[in-house]
């Protein structure tokens, strides 16, 4: 295990979550933010240096980000959502000789969301039909968000009856994130809600996940890898 402080390569430090990993790591004697990239300039220099590289930059980047990691074997955290199959599949390759957290959301409360949803799910059974309404900032590029997409394959997993899991998702001013699941059963009507009030939860959880990794062997690990659920 290194002694601290770790050393981190921020790529995609210009925009929200760059900033508030920025501003949290300032504040943090176990974390030392060495460099912040972004659109533009080479992570090469400063990945030679690092211990562990951030990712909150553009799923386009991954396949540079990846290829520099590996010729410097440093590990990953990726926070980006997005990807392309093909995009999916150079992180998996990636991960074979690398530790990678790759997550969709790094709030410990949306992870704790993930396993509230497994278990609400195999409880329920196939009486109750799941879907997932999700609300974000107007600025947000995908859509459904990553988290979304992670709720949905949670359900297809738990609930084999039901392969398709309805997605509403709705843009509007300046959301952080809101997800809620749904079961509509027979009289009765369960939902499960996170809200996020500030993007500062995504900052720690991408930190906690940076010390994390440090030392691991080669994988694709999840948020809930680093929380321990």
């Amino acid at each position: 295990m290194k002694e601290y402080p770790v050393r981190v390569l921020l790529i995609g430090a210009a925009g929200r979550m760059g900033k508030t990993i920025s501003d949290l790591a300032d504040g943090d004697p176990k974390i030392e933010i060495i460099a912040r990239c972004d659109l533009g300039d080479s992570i090469e220099p400063a990945m030679q240096n690092c211990d562990v590289a951030i990712d909150f930059s553009q799923a386009d980047a991954i396949t540079e980000i990846c290829r520099v990691c590996l010729k410097h074997h440093k590990p990953l955290v990726i926070g980006t959502t997005g990807q392309s199959k093909e995009q999916r599949r150079i992180i998996e390759e990636t991960a074979q000789s690398l530790p990678i957290v790759f997550a969709s959301n790094f709030s410990i409360g949306v992870n704790v969301l993930f396993w509230l949803t497994r278990k609400a799910a195999e409880q329920l059974g196939s009486d109750f039909d799941a879907e997932i309404v999700e609300t974000h900032h107007k600025m947000k590029k995908d859509a459904p968000s990553g988290t979304a997409k992670t709720l949905a394959e949670v359900l297809k997993t738990a609930k084999k009856t039901q392969p398709d899991i309805p997605i509403q998702s709705i843009r509007e001013g300046d959301v952080v994130g809101e997800h809620t699941v749904i079961f509509n059963g027979p009289a009765e009507r369960l939902e499960l809600s996170h809200r996020a009030a500030s993007r500062e939860i995504f900052a720690r959880g991408a930190l906690r996940a940076a010390k994390w990794i440090i030392g691991k062997p080669p994988g694709l690990y999840s948020m809930q890898d680093v929380l321990g659920l």
